[in-house]
């Protein structure tokens, strides 16, 4: 036996969505007055890196759909998207500079500037 008892885990088991976001999806979802719609996260050609992100609500089941339930929120990556979304966190920003949801993506491994942040 070594000493090393860390158990760290890959994050690469699809998409993570904080507790606040979900808290968030659940508050618009429950304004719109709709249970039957998914957050889908999918992942289109264009933006300064050659793909950029898109976040709905869909109430569309497509074949190959990766999804994940958290606290009742149920998000959705199509299956060209989700190698892409691997271990990406979904966050939800509220503070005086700016508002809305963000993605912490470890597949992006590059800025804007480079031209290249997926691979």
């Amino acid at each position: 036996m070594t000493a090393d008892t860390t158990t760290e885990v890959p994050v690469t088991d699809g998409i993570i969505l904080t507790d606040g976001a979900a808290s968030k999806v659940k508050t618009l979802l429950e304004s719109e007055g709709r249970d039957d719609l998914s957050l889908r996260v999918a992942v289109q050609p264009g933006g300064c890196s050659g793909l950029r992100y898109q976040l709905f609500f869909d109430d569309r089941s497509l074949d190959g759909d990766v999804v994940k339930d958290f606290d009742g929120v149920s998000v959705v990556t199509d299956r060209m998207s989700a190698p892409y979304l691997g271990g990406a966190t979904i966050d939800f920003v509220d503070t005086i500079e700016k508002q809305g949801f963000t993605i912490d993506n470890p597949n992006a491994t590059g800025s804007c500037a480079c031209g290249d942040s997926f691979h």
